[in-house]
């Protein structure tokens, strides 16, 4: 029963789905970014063309193997300054091993506490995205409901009971507005009353 029970927990969990719809959020605004990057790189362009036609190859390959010779003595001198004051003693060797791997499990330990901060910082304005999303399109559906049946009384859902609402005196003469609301949490130890129960 306790692998059902988590089973269930997991599964009721939203905040992975919210984690996922802030990160399209994001990737959404980086992604508006990119036409702005690309009109720089087309003015840019012709510039460094120019520059890479106007360059010498040979100076390029002049400089290029001075580079690799400078990193090959480099690399030689290191390996002899490690190899000479390579430390033989294994009972330091041993000690610094393990001061190595305990600073490592705290490194891993302080990535994974960053790492779980920024998934719930996601995950929050994934919430808020969904948010906005659930009004735009209630938002909507009433701008829709309106047009089909101008006439018509848009149907507001609330846990609020019906009988709560003043009733308008002529109906053709008032146009209901529909406010919005945030979606109220359903709760499963609320009653509603009937109107006809008052």
């Amino acid at each position: 029963m306790a692998i059902t029970e988590d089973l269930r927990k997991t599964l009721s969990n939203p905040t992975p789905l919210y984690f996922a719809a802030g990160t399209a959020e994001l990737a959404y605004q980086q992604a508006k970014k990119v036409p702005g990057l690309v009109e720089q790189l087309r003015a840019e362009a012709p510039a460094r063309f120019e520059a890479v036609r106007n360059t010498d190859p040979k100076e390029v390959q002049e400089k290029a193997a001075g580079r690799a010779k400078e990193a090959q003595a480099a690399i030689q001198a290191k390996v002899t300054e490690v190899l000479g004051n390579l430390d033989t003693d294994l009972k330091k060797f041993g000690e610094t091993a393990q001061d190595l791997a305990l600073r490592g499990v705290g490194v891993a330990a302080e990535y994974a506490v960053k790492a779980r901060e920024t998934y719930e910082k996601v995950a929050e304005h994934g919430e808020e995205t969904v948010r906005a999303w659930r009004g735009e399109a209630a938002e909507e559906i009433l701008e829709v409901a309106e047009a089909v049946e101008p006439d018509a009384e848009p149907v507001v859902v609330a846990d609020e009971p019906a009988a709560a609402k003043p009733a308008p005196a002529d109906a053709s003469a008032k146009k209901p507005v529909a406010a919005k609301k945030a979606p109220a949490k359903k709760t499963t130890t609320a009653k509603k009353t009937s109107p006809s129960a008052k």
